[in-house]
Parts: C-alpha cells; structure tokens; sequence
C-alpha cells in the first residue's frame, strides 16, 4: 500500500465518521451505534496514521517504505505514548 493509498483510506474514513454524526443528528442511528462504529473507525485512523508515519520515517532513512506493513489495530492500539 502506497502513501497515497493509505491517505485516500484516511481520507475514506473521515467522510464515514461525518456521515455517522449527520445520520445520527438526523435520527437515523442511535448514539450507541454510532459510538460503536466511531471506535471501529478511530482505531482503523490509527492504524492507517501509523503505517503512514512509518513509511515516512522509512523513505528518510533511506529504506524501502514498501516494505513497510500495517500493524495489527491491537498493537497500534497497545503502544504506549
């Protein structure tokens, strides 16, 4: 996956999370399925802004960034900050 995959993904991602807040002033969804989906879609962002980073902090120290893969959302979601 190439950076500009992986953002058209983030960018995918944001537009669902703004549509679950429109559906959800708009009655459509319950606040508990919309807090249900949020977190699925705050942890794939996470995973995504983390692949991205690292293919980022890979092309500048001169390594492959393709050979950088996506992280399981557990461990992106364990790192300690």
């Amino acid at each position: 996956m190439d950076d500009k995959t992986v953002l058209g993904r983030i960018n995918e991602l944001v537009d669902e999370e703004h549509v679950l807040r429109r559906q959800l002033s708009e009655g459509k969804i319950s606040s508990d399925e919309e807090h249900a989906r949020l977190k699925d879609l705050e942890e794939s962002l996470d995973q995504c802004w983390d692949l991205l980073r690292r293919r980022r902090a890979a092309r500048d120290a001169g390594h492959d960034p393709d050979a950088e893969k996506a992280h399981s959302i557990g461990e992106v979601e364990g790192y300690i900050q």
